[in-house]
């Protein structure tokens, strides 16, 4: 058996819990991190491919970025001056 013949090393993820039993470090992830698998109850997910895109929101809407809030000069004022001006 060659190296590329043999089987990826697998890596067990301190503090991960089953999402299936609730288990606590039995989640071992694939030596090329697609994958993970409870070696318990033998639950097995890949990593999703690309993210959701955005939901749009007022935040994130390109016409709420143009708009500019006009600014104002702060003044601050020690109560303990003597110089009051």
């Amino acid at each position: 058996m060659t190296e590329k013949d043999s089987p990826q090393p697998r890596r067990f993820i301190a503090g991960a819990v089953c999402p299936r039993c609730g288990v606590m470090d039995r989640i071992v992830v694939s030596g090329d991190g697609v994958t993970r698998a409870c070696i318990d109850c033998g639950f097995a997910d890949e990593r999703p491919g690309d993210p959701p895109a955005p939901l749009s929101t007022r935040v994130s809407r390109a016409s709420a970025r143009r708009v500019e809030t006009p600014s104002d000069v702060v003044r601050l004022i020690d109560p303990n001056d003597e110089h009051k001006s």
